[in-house]
């Protein structure tokens, strides 16, 4: 009979990155070793952040098998999945929300594998560790938040509350180019984004997208002041310190897609992408010049343009904006678990996540009525 084990890792350069991305956590660029170890070596996250790694490690017969990156929370801070109000409730009846336990990448709303193993036995280990650390260290709970579908059911099954939510991703349909995709839209849609794009590209500048080597130095302190002036108006404080995005530059540049407006020799506007294997992720956006349409060009467009070309099968474009359904975007349903020690607040919680689910699978329903295709896509 095999011999399963979780321990608790403070850190992941505990762990060689060959064992964690064995486990699989190489499908996606978010959960890599290099990019955890980015944010904790930048002091991104760790001691005053209130991001504190606790990572899972799953051994069979002693050889590592599985992964969770995993974090104690005195906050919910950049986890776009919001508990604000369950917080508060809990804290006014006289309990103790924070810490609690978040299984998660740090301010990144993006799906990908959060139980990240290929035997489901240990995956299902790892979240009954989880229940076992919030037991036994008085926590008010777990959460994995932006699992994939199979690991929410999955949770399911061993008792934790699954909560939907809702996200604008573009789908490729196999389309040949930019034009092919806008054949499928509407006629006023269709001439909507057109104009959309002429007026963003006469900005007075050029568009670049740079990966790799193209991406220079140079580039990553330009767009840290893009960075910071986004930051500082969303969260008050921007999240990621600029040592993360040298560490990025070391580590991941052949994983990033950036895309650059430059005016005058100096670039004005940027849009960070992260590349998987088969999807491209934006990020983060900022400028320094405001000029119509060129967040939109930057962020949403080149990103299709680029997902065409590449034959990726998807642009994930980041967390909310009904905007984008008219930029060909479609609403895509996206997945947590919620695990609560206190059994009032449990129920509290599943009442309130069972009309959730009815409401955002309704919206959904409405969304995609509204969309801008002038007939249903072709068959993927």
């Amino acid at each position: 009979m095999s011999e399963l084990s979780v321990s608790v890792l403070p850190g992941i350069l505990g762990i060689d990155a060959a064992l964690w991305d064995g486990c699989g956590a190489q499908a996606n660029p978010f959960t890599t070793h290099r990019f955890l170890a980015a944010l904790e070596q930048s002091g991104s996250v760790g001691e005053g952040t209130g991001w504190h790694p606790i990572h899972l490690v799953a051994r069979l017969d002693g050889r590592v098998a599985g992964v969770a990156p995993c974090y104690l929370k005195t906050h919910s801070q950049g986890e776009y999945i919001f508990d604000h109000a369950w917080a508060q409730a809990f804290e006014r009846a006289g309990g103790q929300y924070y810490p609690k336990l978040q299984c998660a990448v740090p301010f990144t709303p993006v799906t990908g594998p959060r139980l990240i193993s290929a035997f489901p036995e240990v995956q299902a280990a790892l979240l009954q560790a989880m229940a076992q650390v919030v037991r036994q260290s008085g926590l008010s709970g777990a959460h994995v938040t932006f699992c994939t579908e199979a690991e929410a059911e999955l949770g399911r099954s061993v008792g934790f509350l699954t909560r939907a939510s809702e996200q604008f991703h573009w789908q490729n349909d196999d389309y040949a180019s930019f034009d092919d995709f806008l054949a499928q839209l509407s006629s006023r849609k269709r001439k909507a984004i057109r104009k959309e794009r002429e007026r963003a590209q006469s900005f007075g500048g050029t568009i670049r997208s740079l990966r790799g080597d193209e991406i220079l130095p140079a580039h990553w302190d330009a767009f840290w002041h893009f960075y910071q002036d986004t930051g500082s108006r969303k969260w008050g404080r921007p999240y990621l310190t600029r040592d993360f995005f040298d560490r990025l530059h070391d580590t991941m540049r052949d994983d990033c897609l950036l895309v650059l407006a430059e005016r005058d020799g100096r670039p004005v506007a940027g849009a960070l992408n992260l590349l998987g294997r088969d999807a491209i992720y934006g990020r983060y956006w900022g400028c320094i010049e405001d000029h119509p349409f060129l967040h939109f060009e930057l962020c949403y467009h080149r990103a299709i343009d680029w997902a065409i070309a590449h034959g990726l099968s998807r642009v994930e474009a980041g967390a909310q904006g009904e905007h984008k359904l008219a930029r060909g975007y479609l609403p895509s349903q996206t997945h947590s678990l919620h695990w609560l020690s206190d059994q009032g607040l449990h129920d509290a919680i599943d009442d309130y996540l069972q009309r959730e689910r009815r409401a955002v699978r309704e919206e959904m329903e409405v969304l995609t009525e509204m969309g801008p295709f002038r007939r249903t896509p072709r068959d993927t």
